[in-house]
């Protein structure tokens, strides 16, 4: 995948590619989604209210967005984008694993509205959640250096596993990363 993005087309969301003009609507009801998520919690959040956050009509945002997980998951599919690429050979499982574990983790209600969202059963939660199972298995196997199925399949049942208890209040997102990077030292077989 090229690094060169045009003018034109600065992002490409689930549905469409998007001008700049529409990339920055886009990017202004992202962020209202996590301002309205902070004062009205997961089941407070409508797409009708972060649309009249952002300054935007509900028609408009609905262009963007089918539902509210659909437009939780795409926050949480930006922020996993934004990481910096893996360092093969120096960033390590747990620090893959760890950092995505945090990626929402300072802040609690989108925390635990990313893992009820990332579960939607809608066509368009459905297509993120692939692209972030498939981000996520990259950024495992850059760290791990090599791609072996049994390992990364492993280290993703964890992570996954890890994000379902932390979302269900057992855990915090942070103790979750500690955890996280404890199993994959059970997972990773001795470099000796």
């Amino acid at each position: 995948m090229s690094g060169h993005v045009s003018r034109e087309l600065t992002t490409e969301p689930t549905r469409r590619r998007l001008t700049e003009r529409q990339a920055d609507t886009v990017r202004r009801l992202t962020d209202a989604a996590v301002a309205e998520l902070r004062d009205a919690g997961y089941e407070g959040l409508t797409v009708r209210n972060v649309a009249r956050r952002a300054g935007v009509a509900p028609a408009t945002a609905y262009t963007y967005f089918a539902s509210k997980n659909h437009l939780i998951t795409e926050v949480f599919w930006r922020r996993l984008g934004a990481l910096p690429p893996v360092d093969p050979g120096v960033t390590g499982v747990a620090a893959v694993l760890r950092e995505i574990a945090l990626l929402v983790s300072d802040e609690p209600e989108l925390a635990a509205a990313c893992t009820t969202a990332m579960l939607g059963t809608d066509p368009d939660v459905r297509e993120l959640r692939i692209r972030i199972g498939l981000a996520i298995r990259e950024r495992l196997r850059a760290a791990l250096g090599r791609d072996d199925p049994k390992v990364l399949g492993a280290l993703e049942l964890a992570y996954a596993g890890a994000l379902v208890h932390a979302g269900m209040g057992y855990t915090s997102y942070a103790r979750m990363a500690d955890r996280l990077a404890e199993t994959a030292e059970l997972i990773l077989p001795d470099p000796e």
